[in-house]
C-alpha cells in the first residue's frame, strides 16, 4: 500500500521509499525512512492533492505523486 492510499487520521509505518534518486533522497531527508511512523492529517479536496502528513512532530504537505513513492503498512487505530 502507498501513503497516498491512507485516509485522513490513519497511521502507518514506512516500509520503503521508491522513485528517482533525487526524490528518494529528499523524502528520506524529511524523515520518510523505513520503520518511521507516519500519519495522514488531511487530504486536499481536489483528488486528494496535496496530502498533509505528520512524521514525528513535523508536518509536511506532499503531492499525491510524491506520496505514491512511499510504501507503508497500515496500523490499527
Amino acid at each position: 500500500m502507498y501513503l497516498s492510499d491512507l485516509n485522513a487520521q490513519q497511521r502507518a509505518i514506512v516500509t520503503k521509499v521508491q522513485g528517482s534518486s533525487i526524490l528518494t533522497n529528499r523524502l528520506e531527508t524529511l524523515g520518510f525512512i523505513p520503520h518511521a511512523e507516519v500519519r495522514v492529517i488531511t487530504k486536499g479536496i481536489f483528488g486528494g492533492d496535496p496530502i498533509l502528513v505528520q512524521v514525528g512532530f513535523t508536518r509536511f504537505a506532499l503531492r499525491k505523486s510524491e506520496a505514491q513513492c512511499i510504501h507503508v503498512e497500515g496500523l490499527s487505530s
